[in-house]
C-alpha cells in the first residue's frame, strides 16, 4: 500500500457485508470506511499525542469527540469480495477549513500491488460541534496543525 497515506487500516469483511452477486455490498463500503475511520480516530488514544509528530493530544481528544459526517462521497472502480479481506483502507487529510475537515480514502483487497487503480476512492466531509451548544464551531489554530500533520 502507498506509504503516502497518514494510516493504513485493516478492515475484515463479513459475509453480511457482501450481497447476491458476491462482491461487497456498496452501501457496506460506508460501514467499512467508518470502521477504518475509527481506528484511525483511536490510534493514539492511549497517548494523548496520536499525530505524526506526536504534539497534538489536546486536539486529537477535541476532534473525536465534536467531528459529525455531513458528506460522503464514494466512487466504485472495481468489485471487492468475501476473499479480498482484510480490507486494506489508506486515509489522509484531504484539507480542512474553518469549521470542516475531509477524509481522503483508498480501498483495497489484502495485499494487492499499489501500483493498481484503488477499488474504491472516497471521501467524508466532517464537520466539527460545540456538542453542549449544538452549533458548529471553529477549528483551533492547533486542531487545523494537527490536520496538516496528516495531511498527503
Amino acid at each position: 500500500m502507498n506509504n503516502s497515506f497518514a494510516f493504513v487500516a485493516h478492515v475484515p469483511v463479513r459475509w453480511s457485508d457482501m450481497d447476491a452477486f458476491g462482491h461487497i455490498n456498496h452501501a457496506r463500503m460506508v460501514t467499512v470506511m467508518e470502521e477504518a475511520r475509527i481506528q484511525w480516530l483511536l490510534s493514539g488514544a492511549g497517548s494523548e499525542a496520536s499525530g505524526p509528530d506526536d504534539s497534538a493530544g489536546d486536539s486529537f481528544y477535541g476532534l473525536i469527540k465534536s467531528a459529525m459526517i455531513v458528506h460522503v462521497d464514494i466512487r466504485y472502480q472495481r468489485q471487492l469480495r468475501h476473499e479480498d479481506s482484510p480490507l486494506q483502507v489508506g486515509m489522509w487529510i484531504k484539507g480542512f477549513r474553518s469549521v470542516d475537515f475531509t477524509i481522503g480514502y483508498e480501498i483495497r483487497a489484502v495485499g494487492e500491488d499499489p501500483a493498481l487503480k484503488a477499488a474504491c476512492v472516497a471521501s467524508t466531509q466532517m464537520a466539527v460541534v460545540d456538542i453542549e451548544a449544538h452549533t458548529l464551531r471553529r477549528l483551533t489554530a492547533p486542531e487545523k496543525e494537527y490536520l496538516a500533520s496528516w495531511s498527503r
